[in-house]
């Protein structure tokens, strides 16, 4: 029982919890540090299109752009558009 006791136990210690919290921080950080400048104002227009026909909060849409290498950039827009 106490082998299977330690596989189903998650207990993990406080560094742990630490390093993939600041792994997480670094992530968002690098990805909002290589968006262009014009990237804020391009959400802002997009959700200001969208409003027009659908009622929906800045919450329910997620932009984002890809560099898939120096020539292509991919820009994916997810929009939870309720019933």
């Amino acid at each position: 029982m106490a082998l299977l006791d330690f596989f189903l136990s998650r207990n993990r210690n406080t560094a742990d919890i630490a390093k993939e919290r600041l792994q997480i921080i670094v992530a968002e950080q690098r990805k909002y540090q290589s968006e262009p400048d014009y990237f804020p104002e391009l959400k802002r227009e997009i959700l200001s299109v969208i409003r027009k026909y659908v009622n929906i909060d800045s919450d329910m849409i997620r932009l984002q752009l890809e560099q898939k290498n120096e020539d292509i950039s991919i820009l994916e827009l997810n929009i939870n558009v309720p019933e």
